[in-house]
């Protein structure tokens, strides 16, 4: 595995797996975001990234009691609201969410967002770790092709009308500027 000490960040993603399969690549992972926030380096999780982060932290992570998939409200809380990364994106803002898991805040994290769905969207741990659980990185494309991924099928069907893969594709690329622009402000 390379050796991401002196990286100026790290960034973790999305993916159809669960934070607590047991897969090597996984466990190194949270190995490796637990040493990168020991050693204070910025770290970002996206999704799956956040609940990696969460759990690299301590905190549990666990199945939400109703998938999210696809547009739905994200409210601020008032940390939120004052957070640097976060502050003046409108309460409630329409982003877009694929996840059937959530996790608990780990120990001294600042919640910063909630779903009416999923309590926990989005928190920070120290000034320079974050974790969003839902996606402000898509684009249409993107979206158009999760839904044609064999592993994500069943979970289409499930949905019960189509995703539109452009709602809201200019607000959501404009926050990906902004919030992703300000947390990449941290490297160094």
């Amino acid at each position: 595995m390379p050796d991401v000490s002196t990286a100026a960040g790290l960034i973790f993603m999305g993916g159809p797996m669960s934070a607590n399969d047991d897969l090597a690549y996984l466990r190194h992972e949270i190995a490796c975001i637990r040493q990168a926030v020991d050693r204070g380096q910025p770290v970002l999780g996206v999704c799956l990234g956040s609940q990696l982060l969460a759990k690299a932290l301590g905190a549990r992570v666990y199945k939400n009691s109703a998938k999210e998939i696809g547009w739905f409200d994200v409210e601020l809380t008032d940390s939120g609201r004052r957070d640097p990364v976060l502050s003046g994106l409108d309460s409630p803002e329409t982003v877009f969410h694929w996840h059937g898991e959530t996790f608990d805040l780990p120990d001294g994290a600042d919640w910063l967002a909630y779903s009416e769905q999923c309590r926990h969207q989005a928190f920070r741990v120290g000034s320079i770790t974050y974790g969003l659980q839902f996606h402000l990185e898509v684009t249409p494309e993107m979206i158009a092709d999760w839904c044609r991924q064999d592993e994500n099928c069943g979970d289409v069907r499930e949905l019960g009308a189509p995703l539109d893969p452009c709602f809201h594709q200019e607000r959501l690329a404009a926050l990906s500027r902004l919030v992703f622009g300000r947390w990449c402000a941290f490297l160094k």
